[in-house]
């Protein structure tokens, strides 16, 4: 299941856990992430972002800080930026979503 943050206006973060996260694992992402739960199952917009295919080390780290957290199941958190008109990103580690 994938679960949305946003931080300020620019950034969204994925969370992808093997479970519906409960209302202690959203407040400490909350606090983790510094953004608020965002209620949508999926965004609509310009976003630039990993590719899919690579899980990006900030992610890696990311996942390890939940871990210490004593939160199970999280997998992988990416970070999004929102974006508008056509970005200026590098191709071979993000893609234009």
């Amino acid at each position: 299941m994938i679960t949305f943050f946003q931080k300020g206006k620019e950034l969204i973060y994925a969370v992808e856990c093997d479970h519906t996260l409960n209302a202690q694992e959203i407040k400490q992402l909350e606090w983790l992430l510094e953004g608020h739960k965002l209620e949508s199952q999926s965004l609509y917009g310009n976003f630039v972002g990993p590719r899919k295919e690579m899980v990006t080390p900030w992610s890696t780290n990311a996942v390890e800080i939940t871990q210490n957290m004593s939160m199970r199941g999280v997998s992988r958190i990416e970070e999004f930026i929102i974006t508008e008109g056509e970005p200026v990103y590098d191709k071979m580690l993000q893609r234009h979503y």
